[in-house]
């Protein structure tokens, strides 16, 4: 009976870690950057505390010599998987009934290489809840994430037209509430992404504010029990901002989406090219290097792949890792 019972509790664990994910890659117009430009997190485990500082980009998350270029009014869809490299549609984006809002920032930094995100932060876009008519309990609602799984982890982000040019950090987060009923049982996911942007009016200045610091523990888009029924619901944060847009959850994918991914899991996607994003160092495939823990290769894979430290080793024929 005991062993059964631990056996049980393996398989409940070994689902849960299955069913996390990390935001992993970025498409500025339909131009595929993989994670050249992305400070990958140094798993697929979420963060619970909002005190923490790897709230902000996520724990491990290292900065890395791209920077991927995008022009304000840009549209750059943000990708998500449960597992490192993989990109496919053959299962959920974030699985295992992880519902929950979608909320991207942004912070203008000096050198997106090396900012550490202690800058103030707004938020550009939201997808968050929207009552499904028929639903009795908030699992059977319209989510952001939900909106994710549906179109293969991918997400249309509009850029502001009224930024100021220059570097700025793009804050992806996903926040699972189907543990959210207990204090810290609210898991988030985020991603930060090293871009710089051109052509921007530079009328911008929304109020903005600070990781940690912007998410109380007890917010009620925080604490929150999601399997009852939800008449009501607000993702924590500021509201998106006047240049900002937001996405109505349960809506189709928007275009862009489109065009570099076929919806509903199950499918296969749409095939890329990899175009090498511009690096602060030489060197490297292309004048590129890649960062230790950043992917260098495997099957599909055209970006760099020199690493900038140590080797690049070969975990699975789809992923090979600068280590």
């Amino acid at each position: 009976m005991k062993s059964a019972f631990i056996a049980a509790i393996g398989t409940l664990i070994a689902q849960q870690v299955a069913a996390h994910a990390i935001f992993q890659a970025l498409w500025v117009n339909s131009i595929d950057y993989a994670a050249q430009c992305v400070r990958l997190p140094a798993s697929n485990s979420p963060v619970v505390d909002v005190t923490s500082k790897d709230i902000v980009c996520n724990v491990g998350a290292k900065s890395v010599n791209a920077k991927c270029p995008v022009k304000a009014g840009d549209t750059v869809t943000i990708e998500m998987h449960q597992q490192p490299g993989d990109r496919g549609c053959n299962s959920e984006a974030i699985g295992g009934a992880h519902y929950g809002p979608v909320s991207v920032y942004l912070t203008k930094v000096d050198d997106a290489t090396t900012a550490d995100g202690s800058t103030g932060w707004f938020k550009i876009f939201e997808d968050s809840w929207a009552k499904k008519p028929s639903s009795s309990i908030g699992d059977d609602d319209f989510w952001g994430t939900k909106d994710l799984n549906t179109c293969c982890g991918k997400m249309d982000i509009l850029i502001p037209k009224d930024l100021k040019d220059g570097d700025y950090l793009l804050r992806a987060e996903a926040l699972a509430l189907h543990t959210a009923s207990s204090s810290k049982g609210a898991q988030f996911y985020m991603s930060c992404y090293q871009i710089t942007v051109s052509g921007g009016s530079g009328t911008a200045n929304p109020s903005t504010v600070n990781f940690p610091g912007a998410y109380p523990q007890n917010h009620p888009g925080i604490l929150v029990n999601i399997h009852a029924a939800l008449q009501t619901y607000q993702a924590p944060g500021p509201t998106v901002y006047s240049g900002g847009s937001t996405k109505s959850a349960g809506s189709s994918c928007r275009s862009g989406c489109e065009s570099t991914c076929t919806a509903g899991v199950g499918g296969q996607g749409t095939a890329s090219t990899v175009v090498a994003a511009p690096t602060t160092t030489g060197g490297g495939s292309g004048g590129c290097s890649v960062q230790q823990w950043q992917q260098c290769g495997g099957i599909g894979w055209s970006g760099c792949t020199n690493c900038a430290v140590g080797s690049c080793v070969n975990l699975n024929p789809y992923y090979y890792q600068c280590q």
